[in-house]
């Protein structure tokens, strides 16, 4: 089992990527989760919790998830985490509208943002192209 697991792991590109955001997104509710206790309003909340993880997670996307961990990739990394971060203050916005809880609110959006990132991490940074 643990031998199929590591196989897995190595051949899909996309599981690693799940692992590793599982290890990113946790890392980014709980600083968004902290500064949301802390008093501070969803936007400077989001952004606290996405600047303290860009170079972790840049690490872990692009050194364990896609292999490819090139500095000239950056750049499009945070512009790809830019808008990850634009939609996701919209959608919080709308969905606050039917869960108040700000912290509630953005459990409800992981899933969904995750595969949009994923999608454009695949897509338009660690390509052969980029």
């Amino acid at each position: 089992m643990v031998d199929r697991l590591a196989a897995l792991l190595r051949e899909s590109r996309f599981l690693r990527f799940i692992v590793a955001g599982g290890v990113n997104t946790l890392f980014g509710y709980a600083v968004y989760g902290a500064a949301i206790v802390l008093g501070a309003p969803v936007w400077a909340a989001l952004l606290t919790g996405m600047v303290a993880g860009t170079v972790f997670n840049f690490f872990t996307t692009g050194g364990y998830a896609f292999r490819q961990l090139a500095l000239r990739r950056y750049p499009r990394f945070v512009g790809c985490y830019l808008l990850v971060y634009a939609v996701n203050l919209a959608l919080i916005a709308a969905v606050s509208s039917w869960i108040p809880d700000k912290v509630l609110a953005q459990a409800v959006l992981l899933v969904p943002l995750a595969l949009f990132s994923y999608v454009l991490m695949a897509r338009l940074v660690f390509t052969d192209a980029a």
